[in-house]
């Protein structure tokens, strides 16, 4: 089970107890919200996309989506998200869990500047029921294979 996965990495670094598990799904940022009592924001959306056949996932803020003007320009090619299925084989998490967390060493993790604006963001911990609450600085540092940060979204910045 992935979520054991993500347990397993976590304990390398001491932070295995700091995963929490729900007893109601969070596998969308509005049910994670609920879950985890906090805004949809400050949910941290991974995205899995395939760039030159190669898996990537960009961590992103719960009320951001990806721009693919911005998209194209840092990845030169079109915005591609991957199945269920390609997430399920290439990544190692099924959809609702997925994570920047315990990956195989060809999934390169990107993070999204939507997400600094939080002192703590709540990513998945491998399972469509579970999070860990990190830093950015934390969301970085444990992150497998964390390659750089990001601006590939929009719908987030307030105006004004």
């Amino acid at each position: 089970m992935s979520i054991e996965k993500v347990r397993a990495y976590f304990k390398q670094f001491g932070i295995e107890d700091r995963i929490r598990e729900f007893e109601v799904s969070s596998a969308t940022v509005e049910l994670a919200a609920v879950a985890v009592g906090v805004e949809g924001a400050r949910i941290a959306k991974s995205l899995s996309f395939k760039i030159e056949d190669k898996p990537v996932i960009i961590v992103v803020a719960g009320d951001a989506k990806i721009d693919n003007s911005k998209y194209k320009a840092q990845f030169h090619t079109k915005a591609k998200m991957l199945t269920w299925e390609e997430a399920h084989s290439l990544i190692g998490h099924d959809v609702g869990g997925v994570c920047s967390f315990a990956l195989p060493e060809d999934v390169k993790v990107y993070l999204d500047v939507s997400l600094k604006r939080f002192e703590t963001v709540f990513p998945a911990a491998g399972s469509d029921n579970s999070a860990i609450e990190l830093t950015c600085e934390e969301l970085e540092k444990y992150s497998s294979n964390f390659v750089e940060w990001v601006d590939v979204c929009k719908a987030w910045q307030t105006e004004g």
